[in-house]
């Protein structure tokens, strides 16, 4: 599915099936389609989640010193992955699932006001299983990284 850039919300609720308050991704702002025959390695997408201090999970994480679980942010960086093996495709995947995180590091604390910008980009591809590098950057400063593998399945039921 293609949408013009950048992608709103909405459009990233037909690419996704996270829904509020669990769609950690606001707008699509860059699409770099893949180069050559290696099916998608090389594709590469740049999305933003602002970080409001609205969040339910700054209830907790933490009274006084609001920081986003990493945890949250793995999972934001995931979405934007899911949204690289979604977006340019004629018809929408199936589903997107983590099967691995490796080598995440975590730089900086993510706060309230801040804009997370997330680039995702596919670096290897075996069909089903894919490997992407991701990053989180905060005003251009790396706050958070790491390589995520996920499940790709056709969208058929099995």
């Amino acid at each position: 599915m293609k949408f013009n850039l950048p992608i709103e919300a909405k459009d990233i609720m037909e690419l996704l099936p996270h829904r509020y308050p669990i769609l950690l991704v606001d707008r699509v702002i860059d699409f770099t389609e893949e180069t050559g025959d290696k099916k998608r390695v090389g594709r590469k997408i740049t999305a933003i989640k602002n970080v409001s201090v609205n969040e339910l999970f700054f209830n907790g994480h933490f009274p006084g010193n609001p920081i986003m679980p990493g945890v949250l942010i793995v999972e934001a960086m995931a979405q934007v992955g899911g949204l690289s093996c979604q977006y340019g495709q004629d018809e929408k995947n199936g589903s997107f699932l983590i099967a691995k995180v490796d080598g995440a590091k975590f730089k900086k604390p993510v706060v309230p006001g801040d804009q997370l910008i997330i680039t995702s980009e596919i670096i290897n591809d075996r069909g089903s299983i894919i490997m992407i590098h991701t990053e989180a950057k905060v005003n251009d400063k790396l706050v958070a990284e790491a390589n995520i593998w996920a499940h790709v399945t056709n969208g058929k039921k099995s």
